[in-house]
């Protein structure tokens, strides 16, 4: 009678167990919220992506390069056997197009998986691209220099180290120096689902420089997009399960010094910071369960978020743009440039408006 009850209680505490790790795993997902929509004007879907444009960087010259065609355990892929493309598009022209850049150098294109994407500009104003890469169940990062003159990638070297295994996105600080999110749950050949599930916060930032690599900050719920303040001062780290974005002050020595955490009611994804404002653009999954569980009938909501004035104690959030997935699928990241905002995708389209 008495083991009777023992395993009843067991068997009741299990289930208890999992009702809670279930109704915790839907409310890191956002799974119940739903999308007003909050449209801009003169928006157009850019043709030539047709398989997401997961991260972008636009240059101070309007010169925008974009990662497109990202194979992600777990997400939807459009073109699950076409290798992923570094585009470019500049957005001086009346209406700019999408163009793949030739790679030149020692690169396997057949295996380009591109991720999270950051340019460094030198002192002779050279142009160097740092792509998170994805190949071959491997997680590397790829330097390369961009040759403006045929507009095409040289590149330069192959990154790879135990410290960066799930590397999701990087922003350069250096030619060769970049600050990385691991977001610990993907790797190259399968998500972690378990992992996932029960909400370990192992996800972590890594400090690169050929002469050290660190850990710089720990303990987030899938680290995502990272970026500098204009003046370098300062790192912004996106907890996209934790509906956090994590402000750090850079010291001396390169570590991080944690002074605040903003929370949304969303999933934020990759941080543009506009370099004239400091201005902070978060892409934004409202409802992060239909990324992961793809219904065409219901597909995952676009919502891009606009910060300003982070730094201080009062930030003012404000709602840019959001999509219910009919136009939109899965924003990851948005960047603006001379009243033009440029929006991408984890595996969809992007989208080109006007502010």
């Amino acid at each position: 009678m008495a083991r009777g009850l023992l395993l009843l209680s067991g068997l009741v505490l299990a289930l208890a167990l999992v009702a809670e790790r279930r109704a915790a795993f839907r409310k890191r997902f956002n799974a119940s919220r739903e999308v007003k929509p909050r449209e801009l004007p003169g928006c157009r879907l850019i043709q030539g992506i047709e398989t997401g444009s997961e991260d972008l960087e636009i240059l101070p010259q309007g010169l925008a390069f974009l990662s497109c065609g990202l194979k992600y355990p777990g997400v939807k892929s459009f073109a699950p056997h076409q290798p992923g493309e570094i585009l470019l598009m500049d957005l001086n022209e009346e209406k700019p197009e999408a163009v793949a850049l030739p790679i030149h150098g020692g690169l396997d294109r057949a295996s380009l998986n591109p991720h999270g994407i950051s340019t460094f500009i030198g002192e002779d104003d050279s142009v160097y691209l740092f792509v998170v890469n994805h190949p071959h169940a491997l997680t590397t990062v790829e330097l390369f220099k961009f040759q403006e003159d045929d507009r095409s990638l040289l590149h330069l070297k192959t990154i790879q180290h135990e410290q960066l295994p799930n590397v999701n996105d990087v922003v350069a600080v250096g030619p060769e120096h970049f600050y990385a999110t691991n977001d610990h749950y993907f790797t190259a050949a399968y998500l972690r689902s378990w992992e996932l599930y029960l909400g370990l916060k192992w996800s972590n930032v890594v400090s690169y420089s050929p002469s050290e690599v660190r850990e710089v900050a720990g303990g987030f719920d899938f680290a995502n997009g990272i970026n500098v303040s204009p003046d370098g001062k300062h790192l912004y780290v996106a907890e996209l399960l934790g509906h956090k974005i994590h402000v750090f002050e850079r010291l001396a020595d390169g570590s991080l010094r944690a002074l605040k955490a903003l929370t949304f009611d969303t999933l934020v994804d990759n941080l543009s910071v506009d370099r004239a404002t400091g201005d902070v653009w978060v892409g934004c999954h409202p409802n992060g369960m239909r990324i992961f569980f793809y219904d065409p009938e219901k597909p995952p909501p676009s919502e891009v978020l606009r910060i300003q004035n982070i730094l201080s104690s009062s930030p003012t959030v404000t709602q840019v743009y959001a999509e219910e997935g009919f136009v939109l699928q899965g924003s990851t990241v948005a960047s603006v440039y001379e009243g033009k905002l440029l929006i991408g995708t984890v595996f969809h389209r992007a989208l080109y408006c006007e502010l």
